[in-house]
Order: C-alpha cells, then structure tokens, then sequence
C-alpha cells in the first residue's frame, strides 16, 4: 500500500475539468433483472463468490451504453459481512479485489467491442448500515464513535485500494459522523477518492444541514468531488449547486429512479422520475459526475449520456 500523495485518475480530472463524465446505474438492478436472487444480507456481493462472471457482464452492459466509470460490487461486501457467511478474512480481501477485476475486466471487454472513450474503476465502500442489511443507511446515527466507524472501513479501504481503482466512490453516506470516519480513513491510501451523501431535502437522512455535511470534504486532498446518491432526483439539483459552492470541487449526481425503498418489505414502489431534462438540470447546476443509482438500468445510462453529449 502506497503512501505518496493521491493520484489523479488518468484523464479523468481533466475530463472534470472540461465537461462531463457519465456514471453507471443500479448494480443490483441489472443483475436481477439478468435473472439472479438478491434475496440476501450480501446483496449483489454474494455474486461476487459465487457468480462473477455475472457481475462483469453488468459492468459491460453499463459501459456499452454510455458509462464512462463503473462502480464496483463491493457496495455490501464487508470482512464483517463475509464472515457471517463462513467466509475467511484472506477469501474476503480476495473478493473485496476481485469486484475491481472484474470491473477492469469489462472494460477490456468494452474497448474489444469498440468503445473507444476513457473508462474508468470506482470501487464502492458503502456504509456501516449496508452490512447491517436493515435499511440503516437510510437512518444513520448506528451508535458507533467516529473512531469507531474509522476502524470499520480502514481495512476495506486498504484491501480495495491495493486492488487498484482509479477512484474509491464513498457512497450512500447517511450522517457526517461516518463522513468524517471515512475521510479520515482514506488519508494516505494513494488513491483519490469522491464523497456522496444519501439526503432528503436539504439534509442528511440523519437530519445535519448539508452545507455542514458538504463541508467537511472542502479541504481534503484526497476528494476529487463531492455529491449526493441514492437519493429523490427532485433533490438533487439544490444539492449539486449547495456542493459547487461550498467546496469548490467538481459535484456527482446518482439518484435513485425515484420509486421509493421500503426496507421492511425490501421492495421497491412508485414511478420513475430520473428524466432527461433533471439530467440536464443537474449539469446546469454544477454536476461533473452524473449516473443513477438504485433502478436505474442501461437504457436510462444511455439516455444520460445522449442527454449530456447534447
């Protein structure tokens, strides 16, 4: 593990810099709707033991619609998590790398079926509330210190930051709390890093103003941008530009469709609202990284990325 300064990810803070980059959607999404059971704790991670090959082919399917960054399986995947499966810390950190693989792996696949445009690997590290599997990071506030939370997500953040990736995607963060843990866990990792909050309103789902919650990632070397996800598109636009102009960095958008979690039921209801024209709208207000997030699949990738090369 390195412990120079944080690399700029190749071209991609000047693609930030210039204009636009295009995210992936939902990875649970895609790979049920290719016909795999997420009916567990582990979520779209068990694929990660047990079917990779699947998790590659959803990478793809992202890419050859128009996404210029994966996010990668690793959401839900835990040491914690692992274990309460019977899975060992060494099989753990084999898979923690194996989700970036197999992300770079669709890359490779991508370029051999033409894409020519500059890809990229986000390694996703989800919140404590994701290996609780209860719907918490939707709450935050798990009782936990923030040294706490800081001894959670180091040994996840070091096992994915040897594996590689171009950029480690903090998302889904619930509460500045573990914002601040996982700010200080990425310190010296040599990987950059971007932040996203999941909000209502103008408020983290724990309830701290935003402005606040932006803040704390202001002065971070280590963060490229700073956003919001998983999350009502109807709120991202008012959190894109409180981002701009709190901290001064580029800003990533990947709401939800807009259908509503219900963690109880673990079902989703309602319509979609994730449109070309709030796409539009988020640009406009300063967002440099844009995708979706849970329900948003590759035809609506593919209407992002047309939207945004308009």
């Amino acid at each position: 593990m390195s412990s120079d300064p944080p690399h700029d990810p190749p071209g991609l803070a000047g693609a930030l810099a210039a204009g636009t980059v295009v995210l992936d959607g939902g990875m649970s999404n895609q790979l049920e709707s290719a016909g795999h059971d997420l009916g567990d704790e582990l979520w779209s991670a068990r694929l990660l033991a047990e079917r990779p090959e699947a998790v590659t082919e959803a990478h793809l399917a992202y890419f050859l619609a128009g996404a210029s960054v994966a996010i990668t399986a690793s959401y839900q995947a835990t040491f914690e998590g692992f274990a309460g499966r019977g899975i060992g810390h060494d099989r753990a950190a084999g898979l923690l790398a194996l989700s970036v693989r197999s992300a770079r792996e669709a890359a490779a696949r991508a370029r051999a079926h033409g894409v020519g445009r500059p890809l990229w690997v986000a390694a996703s590290v989800g919140p404590y509330g994701a290996m609780l599997a209860d719907g918490s990071e939707y709450r935050g506030r798990y009782g936990l210190t923030v040294a706490e939370l800081e001894r959670f997500h180091r040994p996840r953040l070091e096992t994915l930051a040897a594996a590689g990736p171009d950029v480690l995607a903090l998302e889904t963060v619930p509460d500045t709390d573990e914002a601040t843990a996982l700010l200080r866990a990425v310190r010296g990792l040599g990987v950059p890093a971007w932040l996203s909050y999941t909000v209502a309103g103008d408020r983290t789902r724990a309830g701290q103003p935003l402005a606040e919650a932006f803040a704390l990632a202001a002065g971070v070397d280590e963060v490229i941008a700073v956003g919001v996800n998983c999350c009502a598109p109807e709120d991202v636009g008012a959190a894109v530009a409180l981002a701009a102009r709190v901290t001064g960095k580029p800003v990533v958008a990947y709401p939800n469709s807009g259908e509503v979690w219900d963690a109880r039921a673990r079902a989703w209801s309602g319509g979609s609202m994730f449109t070309p024209e709030r796409v539009a709208g988020w640009r406009d207000h300063g967002a440099r990284l844009i995708g979706g997030c849970c329900r948003v699949g590759p035809e609506a990738i593919r209407s992002v990325a047309r939207t945004l090369a308009d």
